[in-house]
């Protein structure tokens, strides 16, 4: 094309192309997975990662930046069959096409995450993981039983680490194997053995680092149903730190290697003989402690005792009781002195009073005043009887017995009542009339009325 067919279109300069390539990349393709084989594997001083991704027909070049290669959990080699999670984009200094990492993986192992995470899913769902049904660890544990490889380093380090911990720890090894298609059955066997045993405290099962298909057995779903219907506690102790399987989460406790496993399952004999030494200082001074103090109330008790022993009482009351009987008699004596020079003056007092003087005195005195009182009563006698008759003679002469001695009656109604009225009375009443002496018994007959 000539210039003169451009007209009014300026030239695109090299990097102008690149920046629009680059733009046109990554707006298609934000994010994509690619699988394929490692070629020409570079880790320079800067940490990134640079390498070429290959099939049997093309190739595209790729970056791995310091910040998401450093979460590998693998040593990228020329070879390898992996799959990736990148961005497409477009290196604009140079021109070159190339994929922008943001994870990398085995190939293979995708397929395995996917159906970890699809049956992870199903067993949380089912409650398998819940945190309410784990099984408590016993505080010391008497019998384990390790069920792991017994050829591989696992074992030994588990029993260094609790032989130096806890040497009195009893440990029963329980051979399976730990990765192939026939390590899931084998464990469920003797996981069930084991139950069926009753001889552990607790179970272990261990096994060392690898790919997620290295540890793809202890991501078995009957496996992990086993270890949920286990009667004893069951520690995973599985891979490295970073790797975790189903029989982490379904175990009553997840260690994040075998060597830490041992470290939880057992104290440190050390820091164990430590505490109870200092426990055993702790007590022997108490120990001592209440020693003096019972021994002060010993002491006190004692002195009491001794104080109150009942020959010392006994003595004491001896003692008072002599005291006692000293204070009486000199009391008494003192008393009775008393009372002699009391009866003495008395005595003294009494004789110009003696009974027979003064009864003699006494029956003259007597005599007199009973002839004085005869005289007296004779005058006081006759006075009144004089006055009684006097007194006789007026109440004689007023009184209606008298008048009756004249010839008068007085008339009486059954009620006793005396009649005064001729009006008090009607006809056919009966009357009662007394007179000076007797009286009579009288009916009216008529009445002549009753006068003003």
């Amino acid at each position: 094309m000539s210039a003169a067919g451009n007209a009014g279109r300026p030239p695109l300069r090299p990097h102008q192309l690149n920046t629009l390539a680059r733009d046109l990349l990554e707006g298609s393709f934000p994010s994509i997975w690619v699988e394929g084989e490692l070629s020409g594997v570079a880790r320079p001083a800067s940490g990134h990662l640079y390498f070429t991704l290959k099939d049997e027909r093309a190739q595209v070049r790729c970056a791995m930046f310091k910040m998401k290669a450093q979460y590998l959990r693998f040593q990228p080699r020329d070879g390898m069959q992996v799959l990736v999670r990148a961005k497409l984009t477009l290196y604009e200094p140079r021109g070159d096409y190339q994929l922008v990492l943001e994870h990398m993986e085995e190939a293979g192992e995708g397929a395995l995450r996917r159906a970890f995470e699809a049956l992870k899913a199903k067993l949380e769902a089912e409650g398998l993981f819940a945190a309410g049904r784990r099984r408590p660890l016993p505080r010391f544990v008497r019998r384990l039983g390790i069920l792991t490889s017994p050829s591989g380093a696992v074992i030994r380090d588990i029993q260094s680490v609790l032989s130096r911990r806890w040497p009195t720890l009893e440990v029963e090894l329980l051979p399976v194997p730990v990765q192939g298609a026939t390590a899931a059955p084998a464990i469920i066997q003797t996981l069930r053995a084991a139950y069926a045993a009753q001889r552990h405290d607790v179970l272990l099962l261990a096994r060392g680092g690898g790919s997620l298909e290295d540890l793809w057995c202890f991501n078995d779903e009957a496996l992990v149903r086993a270890i949920a219907e286990s009667p004893v506690p069951v520690v995973s102790a599985v891979g490295h730190e970073v790797d975790f399987t189903l029989a982490d989460f379904v175990a009553d406790l997840r260690a994040p290697t075998p060597s830490a496993a041992a470290e939880l399952l057992v104290p440190d004999r050390t820091e164990m003989q430590a505490r109870v030494e200092h426990l055993q200082s702790r007590l022997q001074r108490r120990l001592a402690q209440a020693l003096d103090r019972a021994r002060q109330r010993a002491d006190h008790a004692g002195l009491r005792l001794q104080a109150e022993r009942p020959q010392r009482r006994l003595d004491r009351g001896r003692d008072r009781a002599e005291s006692l009987r000293l204070r009486l008699a000199a009391a008494w004596s003192t008393r009775l002195a008393s009372k002699r020079d009391t009866l003495e003056r008395l005595s003294k007092r009494l004789a110009p009073q003696a009974p027979a003087l003064r009864l003699q005195r006494l029956r003259q005195r007597l005599a007199l005043l009973g002839a004085r009182q005869d005289t007296a009563l004779r005058r006081g006698l006759q006075a009144r009887l004089g006055l009684l008759r006097e007194l006789g003679r007026g109440l004689h002469a007023v009184s209606p017995l008298a008048t009756l001695g004249r010839g008068y009656a007085i008339l009486q109604r059954e009620d006793g009542h005396a009649v005064r009225r001729a009006g008090e009375v009607q006809a056919g009443d009966t009357l009662r009339a007394r007179l000076a002496e007797g009286g009579l018994r009288l009916r009216v007959e008529s009445h002549d009325g009753e006068r003003e």
